[in-house]
């Protein structure tokens, strides 16, 4: 880890640097308390000045609402083309993370030393693992940890699982119901085994299983969603049929069923949170379909779920999606479509609206010949 020094009290003192978005740590750091006002505030962190925070921690996430009510007064051009309005919408993302990320704040062993700070403990040891003795973190980032830690407690629930599957820190919640939806009402192949490919929370992996296929191989390329993965499988009795296993984008063999939901827009992500949502290049979209053929048993299906956004965003076109399925050797079987149902779609006030407003996630059944 980087470390983090600043001056209180005129004595220098250094602490260890951490953020989920890798940036490194600031060049120039001034304590800050209930006494800073908000646009002094956002004059210092525009400039590139962190603030490590002191005060009140009520008042600290005040702020923050209030750095990030400038940050959106600011006339941000909208783009002549959806492929335009994308990538602005993420230049002005980025800034936004840039700003906010400049408040800080000081954990002692994972404990928050502010007036009316909450126990951030458990949520801490959770996200980041044993307390590495003093830390510095920006305070949007901790605020998503213990966001996150709520919805691990809570889970979310899935009713094509009859159940709730509880999303670990950093990995993608299966918040979106309609992908599982496809996943629980496609036919399935035939008995035999099947292939979970970046199975995050392991959410397809149980349902595969809750829909009786004997046995489910779940694989994923980050730590995190492996650990999520197993305690997951573990809590909805389910250890002897699903085997989480990586980190590997295919495990070893064949399989009669190989379900794929990869990140749906090709763009590349800005931290470890993103890798849900961005997929660089396409990668692991274009190795599940070139890796498909050879996993695949004699008659098995290879299930891509896969949401159109990219293609409304001009980031993706479908020829190119479709030229990629025949040169991996493959041929479509079937193709069901349906409409997204979460908030975002609805919010006339997303630059992104009108693509998002008219999205549609498949459930893309693939053979091979």
């Amino acid at each position: 880890m980087s470390t983090i020094s600043w001056t209180e009290a005129h004595t220098v003192r250094t602490a260890r640097w951490h953020s989920e978005s890798t940036t490194p740590p600031p060049k120039r750091v001034l304590v800050a308390d209930d006494r800073m006002p908000a646009d002094t505030a956002y004059r210092l962190a525009c400039e590139g000045t962190a603030l490590l925070w002191t005060g009140d921690f009520h008042n600290a996430r005040q702020l923050l609402q209030a750095l990030g009510r400038r940050i959106d007064r600011t006339d941000r051009p909208r783009g002549d083309s959806p492929r335009e309005a994308f990538h602005l919408h993420r230049r002005a993302q980025g800034h936004r993370a840039r700003v906010l990320g400049r408040l800080l704040v000081l954990l002692d062993g994972h404990t928050l030393h502010l007036r009316r700070a909450p126990d951030v403990r458990e949520a801490c040891t959770a996200a980041y693992g044993p307390p590495p003795g003093r830390l510095v973190v920006p305070l949007r980032e901790l605020l998503g940890v213990i966001g996150a830690h709520q919805w691990r407690v809570k889970g979310v629930d899935v009713p094509a699982l009859g159940a709730r599957i509880q999303p670990h820190y950093g990995v993608f919640s299966p918040v979106r119901g309609e992908y599982v939806d496809l996943v629980a009402e496609a036919p399935l192949p035939g008995p035999g085994t099947a292939f979970d490919l970046g199975t995050g929370t392991g959410v397809l992996a149980a349902l595969l299983a809750h829909r009786g296929v004997e046995r489910v191989v779940a694989t994923d390329s980050g730590v995190r969603a492996l650990n999520c993965a197993r305690e997951n499988v573990r809590r909805l009795g389910l250890a002897a049929r699903v085997d989480v296993v990586g980190p590997a984008l295919y495990p070893e063999g064949r399989a009669r069923l190989v379900v794929c939901n990869p990140p749906w827009l090709p763009a590349r992500p800005t931290s470890e949170l993103e890798h849900g949502v961005y997929d660089p290049d396409g990668g692991m979209l274009d190795g599940f379909l070139h890796g498909l053929a050879a996993h695949l048993e004699p008659g098995g299906e290879g299930w891509l779920v896969l949401s159109d956004l990219a293609e409304r965003l001009g980031l993706r076109t479908r020829e190119q999606l479709l030229s990629t399925i025949e040169e991996a050797g493959l041929r479509v079987l079937d193709r069901t479509g349906t409409r997204p149902r979460h908030p975002r779609a609805r919010d006339a006030e997303d630059p992104l609206h009108a693509a998002r407003a008219a999205e549609v996630t498949s459930l893309w059944r693939l053979a091979v010949g």
